[in-house]
């Protein structure tokens, strides 16, 4: 009620005759356009007494309160709560105006009122309390709505049942809703599209695509939404041959028209990576809104082609968080972190405020860009607004800091989380691994177990791979028969790639061989490429080209293995065969992986590739770099050209090793401005032996603390000595 006393509310009133009857006011009731004419009414109702016993007139005015524009749904329900005793048809009509309105908390309040109050129900009540129970996952409510409709005989009725269908996939229960549908003696096409929406929102795709069958045998003919719905599914689950068909069903019944059905079609061949068609569809429509151009956006991004995508989003006059966060997420998950990075802050200075699906793309264009500055801006900035406490980003800030080389940080933040999952105890495990420090990788394996979180097959691959890059033998073979026989998790390719990997590092190539041949599935790249990796390290050249053609076997594009095959025919100096694999490269347009380098100083990130001069400084660079070979030379340095498989000279192949990007990134970071003790250098590729001894000396000579993350792990060179004892 108003807070304006009764004799002001009627000074307010529409002219109404002294003694206004039922009928005036019903009619009257009708004109009102806020909810201070309603109540100016009220007050009419309450001087002339009309409110008791005449609850019609009372109901009219909830439901008149119901459509305003914007609605007043808290005044209808004061009023609601003054009738007495309201019969099943008017409640009926209030739940139905309030659930019309969308707000599902408020028609679970008139329902609760009027069973508190002893009010009748009838089947009619149903539908609207039970999609409102559906909305708000009020699955306790929704259950207790079943068993009364069932004591009250309305378990059988149509709409009744769609109701149930319909709460229980909206409470995540889609078996319950299954048992709900089965038993239906009618189903129209709303109880089919709900029971496949809700399959698909449970990503239980199969289910939709094998009742999607279902539904056309039973002669029910799909529309339009249930047709988007199975091309979600289809984009979702990647069943690219399903989605053609439905495309196949809307051009044969003229249903492309539809611009929902045109939205759905773009985005599932989008999901499916059919992006010509998904071009060629796209381009045709009249109207591209935001979902669409998203999808073409996500489409791209999953290929790597994001020249593609950026012009796609380049083109959208309207942008909203979720295409923002498409398009850095592209950028984060390629080689393009700055990128992302430099999207973000441009998204920042429009005013759009990212979610944690954006933070978490930006931390991880900052893990894969290996900048600590900007890793540690991002971490300000993800407790300033609020997302620090999320425990997906604190993962994500653990796995963060460790890949930019500060172990120390991701310990930081672990030891501080409140609350840790098998994630973050995986993430903190694979950081020690990757930092050579199997010590503590163990110590946390062992920390979990005593907190009873129960280790997944992915932590397994974190300890093992700690054990194989420290030479932990015993403790690797222990590990990975408790992965099998305590905690009954099936070895797969990652688990039988880091058992190779631990025995070939260890030079008992017999023994990885061992288990490529005894291993229950066909192996696959990983396990070649780890077996020819160890030779590779062993000098193993036979083995090693056994294993290299057997992986060329699987991925005949595979650029490291042709490399590798050449390398070895470069080292028994069989020219010829360089030449024949070379030529069969570039026949097959083969390109072998570019080295670059990365470091930051003073916030910038700097990359460098091999005998890079397109750098500002580049003379500096270079004189510096001579100057530091003089310095390393007198603590003994020599040039190691062993990794130099060309035919040439030897003092060529000298200024080719010299070269090398992380060597000119080094050599920048003692030029630039920045005085910090640390040099960090991210690589894309495996550190060489040159360039390992090559830091080591630096640091020595420099008295600096070089940090180098090369393909597979990091190296700490402090004092003449690299963390990983040279067992890399």
């Amino acid at each position: 009620m108003s807070s304006l006393p009764e004799s002001t509310l009627l000074s307010l009133s529409p002219a109404l005759p002294p003694n206004p009857t039922t009928a005036t006011l019903a009619t009257a009731l009708s004109s009102a356009t806020t909810t201070s004419h309603l109540k100016q009414f009220h007050a009419q109702i309450l001087r002339s007494k009309l409110d008791h016993p005449n609850s019609l007139l009372l109901l009219k005015l909830a439901l008149a309160s119901c459509v305003l524009s914007p609605p007043s749904l808290d005044y209808a329900l004061s009023v609601f709560a003054r009738i007495p005793d309201p019969e099943p048809r008017l409640s009926n009509k209030l739940l139905r105006e309030v659930s019309r309105r969308g707000d599902a908390d408020k028609t679970l309040l008139v329902y609760g009122r009027m069973r508190r109050e002893g009010s009748s129900v009838d089947r009619y009540s149903f539908p609207a309390v039970l999609k409102a129970a559906g909305k708000t996952q009020a699955l306790e409510e929704g259950r207790e709505i079943h068993g009364l409709a069932t004591k009250m005989g309305f378990d059988s009725d149509p709409f009744v049942q769609t109701g149930l269908v319909r709460m229980y996939a909206g409470c995540g229960r889609i078996l319950d809703g299954r048992l709900v549908f089965d038993k239906m003696s009618q189903r129209d096409v709303v109880a089919w599209s709900i029971m496949i929406d809700g399959y698909s929102q449970s990503r239980l795709f199969d289910n939709v695509f094998n009742l999607y069958e279902e539904m056309r045998n039973s002669g029910v003919e799909p529309d339009e939404m249930i047709l988007s719905t199975i091309l979600s599914a289809c984009g979702r689950a990647g069943n690219l041959s399903c989605g053609k068909a439905i495309h196949d069903f809307v051009v044969e019944n003229s249903l492309l028209a539809d611009s929902r059905l045109r939205s759905a079609l773009v985005a599932m061949y989008a999901s499916c990576g059919s992006m010509d068609i998904a071009q060629e569809l796209f381009d045709k429509m009249s109207s591209k809104n935001l979902v669409v151009s998203t999808a073409m956006i996500s489409g791209y991004s999953k290929l790597g082609r994001l020249q593609d995508a950026r012009l796609i989003f380049d083109q959208m006059v309207e942008k909203d968080l979720v295409s923002w966060s498409a398009m850095i997420a592209g950028y984060a998950e390629s080689d393009w972190p700055q990128e992302a990075l430099r999207l973000f802050n441009d998204m920042q200075l429009l005013g759009i405020r990212p979610d944690q699906i954006t933070m978490l793309s930006v931390i991880s264009a900052c893990a894969h860009l290996g900048a600590l500055d900007k890793a540690n801006w991002m971490h300000i900035y993800a407790d300033r607004n609020g997302f620090g406490g999320a425990l997906p980003v604190s993962n994500a800030l653990v796995d963060m800091y460790a890949k930019c080389g500060s172990l120390e940080r991701a310990r930081e933040v672990f030891e501080k989380m409140q609350r840790k999952n098998v994630i973050s105890w995986t993430s903190m495990i694979n950081a020690c691994a990757m930092h050579g420090d199997a010590v503590n990788a163990l110590s946390l394996f062992h920390r979990m177990k005593d907190k009873n979180v129960e280790p997944n097959s992915v932590t397994f691959v974190g300890v093992l791979y700690a054990c194989s890059h420290t030479g932990l033998v015993e403790e690797g073979r222990n590990i990975f028969a408790s992965m099998i026989n305590e905690y009954n998790i099936a070895p797969k390719h990652e688990h039988y790639g880091c058992m190779v990997d631990l025995f070939g590092r260890a030079n008992l190539l017999r023994e990885a061989l061992e288990v490529i041949e005894t291993m229950p599935v066909a192996p696959n790249v990983i396990i070649w490429g780890s077996l020819m990796a160890a030779c590779r390290i062993h000098g193993e050249n036979e083995l090693g080209e056994f294993a290299a053609k057997r992986l060329l076997e699987l991925e005949p594009d595979h650029d490291g293995a042709h490399v590798v095959l050449s390398n070895i025919y470069a080292k028994e100096r069989r020219w010829e065969d360089v030449g024949n694999m070379r030529k069969l490269m570039k026949d097959s347009g083969i390109l072998k992986e570019r080295g670059f380098s990365r470091i930051e100083s003073n916030s910038e990130v700097h990359e460098f590739l091999m005998a890079d001069r397109n750098h500002k400084q580049a003379d500096q660079i270079y004189e510096k770099l001579d100057n530091i070979v003089s310095d390393l030379r007198l603590a003994g340095y020599a040039p190691n050209t062993s990794s130099v498989l060309v035919d040439l000279e030897e003092e060529e192949k000298k200024e080719v090793v010299l070269w090398h990007s992380e060597k000119l990134a080094l050599s920048y970071g003692l030029i630039s401005e920045s005085k910090e003790s640390c040099i960090r250098v991210v690589k894309n590729l495996r550190i060489c032996e040159d360039c390992h001894t090559f830091m080591k000396l630096s640091s020595k000579v420099y008295g600096k603390e070089i940090v180098v993350r090369d393909r597979t792990r990091f190296h700490h060179f402090k004092e003449g000595i690299c963390s990983c004892k040279d067992y890399w």
